[in-house]
């Protein structure tokens, strides 16, 4: 009696399990109507993809004809290059922006809900990337301080690097290097060390050191090298040019060569107003030293020595 109670027992609690599946599960036409239709579906998924591609190509166009439009515009109007660079890679990364929210909002995802998402990560996203918004905080303080523009020779003191100034963007600046090498510096680290500008004048002042023996007429070798800054056709002659003693070395007397020449010039010039000197100073008869040492033996020093020497061997 007790086993035919537990077997109908279970048949009934299977009975109730069948109920309750075959309640949850749906229907066989909505699985049909789902397979009928899902090549539509798939079809319009498709067509709604290739338009947003579209879309986006044809966005890039877009953008890339505001950008012209406005870097001619800023050009007519007297800006200078690095404002214009930096206002165009600023407005190229807002309308990319502009442009993946609106192809967003086309596949049904809410603006208003990712800005929402955004301003509550905004702690996170300000800390993970603090150092970019500090480069773009240091491109706008160049650009509003200006101490340098494209073009200027800049070396900066926290890395020694140093450059011509070819671009300036919204968080680097690139510079040129005498060989021909591209360095890129982060405008944070610009905005915060210290910059020599070398260029940002017009002309620009050459000092060299010429060494002569102690023996060599020093007026005449003055003479000689005042003629060379004279004859020199950069040299500019509004300003000074003057030779002087500037240290009596251990094995020379080193005159001091000072003159001037606009930036454009200024490596040219330094090497051919030295090669000059030393040429000047051959014609002149003027020695042109290199470190020595004269060694002086006493011939008492030499005798007590020996003399020493031949008391230790007997």
């Amino acid at each position: 009696m007790r086993l035919f109670l537990s077997t109908t027992g279970a048949f009934q609690a299977a009975d109730q399990a069948l109920e309750l599946l075959t309640q949850d599960a749906p229907p066989p036409g909505v699985i049909r109507n789902f397979l009928e239709t899902l090549p539509e579906k798939a079809f319009g998924l498709g067509l709604r993809v290739l338009f947003a591609v579209v879309c986006f190509l044809a966005g890039v166009q877009l953008i890339k004809l505001v950008r012209r439009i406005i870097k001619r515009s800023m050009k007519r109007a007297g800006a200078e290059t690095g404002v214009v660079q930096f206002v165009d890679s600023f407005v190229k990364a807002a309308l990319y922006v502009v442009l993946v929210f609106l192809l967003a909002s086309y596949f049904g995802v809410d603006a208003a809900s990712i800005v929402a998402l955004l301003g509550s990560a905004g702690v996170a996203i300000g800390l993970a990337v603090q150092g970019s918004l500090s480069n773009l905080a240091g491109g706008v303080l160049i650009l509003l301080l200006k101490p340098f523009v494209v073009g200027d020779y800049i070396c900066e003191s926290a890395t020694g690097r140093e450059g011509t100034v070819t671009e300036i963007q919204v968080f680097y600046t690139r510079l040129a290097t005498p060989d021909n090498r591209i360095i890129v510096l982060p405008n944070g680290t610009l905005a915060n060390t210290s910059i020599v500008n070398v260029t940002a004048a017009q002309c620009r002042r050459v000092d060299l050191s010429v060494g002569i023996s102690y023996r060599a007429d020093l007026k005449k070798a003055k003479e000689v090298l005042l003629r060379v800054l004279e004859e020199d056709p950069d040299v500019k002659k509004d300003r000074e040019r003057v030779v002087f003693v500037e240290e009596l070395a251990a094995s020379s007397v080193n005159l001091g060569v000072r003159c001037w020449f606009d930036n454009g010039a200024y490596w040219e010039g330094r090497w051919r107003v030295t090669e000059n000197c030393k040429l000047a100073l051959d014609r002149a008869g003027i020695e042109i030293p290199f470190p020595q040492m004269d060694v002086h033996l006493l011939r008492e020093q030499e005798a007590k020595a020996e003399g020493s020497g031949q008391k230790m061997t007997e």
